[in-house]
């Protein structure tokens, strides 16, 4: 079994080029954070020169449509790359794009039973950044059920909000919009967190990237701070 920067390494350099091989453009960089059951892949410089016309455009949407049909492709090929290559095996798998920023965040999660082991770790700012995510999370739906967060490394923290749907949001996943509910969602959330003006001061760090998703078949959002320690 390869040690732990081996597989980093690895991991990075194959979701390099499948991103190539999809996108025509693979990132200049992937760093790949792992801290079980998290997988953490961060992105920069990834935007395709079709995409590049598309946003000057201001067709977000169109980008955002086409690479999630390219992600039903590639996450079943991670997972299996990362089975074979690590015996990591992600129960779940969340995404976003930085778009503007040409940058992008992966989350695999192996099985919840290794959580126990980081979910307690103190670091500063945490409790009140719960608060700050609750107060934003009931603006835009409701409070969630449950808010917990893991300081990956220095640079990466990762949120995790379980019961965030309210009774419309689950009405319209049953007829089928997801796929809209999704887009809604990230609009407005987005938002409001990506202008927030607390999160750096409570953190006392500077936030590189944020990026959120969603799986609401389990009712639960992941959100990912990318930070600069140096601050």
């Amino acid at each position: 079994m390869l040690d732990e920067k081996a597989v980093q390494f690895e991991l990075a350099s194959h979701v390099g080029r499948l991103l190539r091989e999809a996108f025509g453009k693979g990132p200049q960089s992937i760093h790949v954070s792992i801290r079980r059951p998290y997988v953490v892949f961060y992105m920069r410089g990834l935007l395709s020169p079709t995409e590049k016309i598309l946003l000057e455009q201001d067709q977000v949407f169109s980008i955002q449509h086409t690479r999630d049909l390219l992600m039903k492709t590639l996450i079943p090929e991670i997972n299996a790359y990362s089975s074979l290559l690590s015996g990591i095996n992600f129960q779940e798998f969340y995404y976003d794009w930085g778009i503007h920023n040409h940058s992008g965040v992966f989350v695999g999660i192996e099985s919840d039973e290794g959580e126990s082991g980081i979910k307690d770790e103190a670091y500063l700012g945490k409790e009140e950044l719960h608060q700050e995510i609750a107060d934003i999370s009931h603006k835009v739906e409701k409070i969630p059920a449950e808010i917990n967060s893991y300081m990956i490394n220095d640079r990466v923290l990762v949120v995790v909000r379980n019961g965030i749907l309210i009774s419309i949001e689950k009405e319209l996943i049953r007829l089928g919009q997801e796929l809209n509910l999704k887009l809604a969602k990230g609009n407005l959330e987005k938002s409001y967190f990506h202008n927030n003006n607390h999160f750096e001061r409570i953190l006392n760090m500077n936030i590189v990237d944020l990026f959120v998703d969603w799986d609401f078949q389990l009712d639960k959002s992941v959100m990912v701070f990318i930070l600069n320690p140096s601050q």
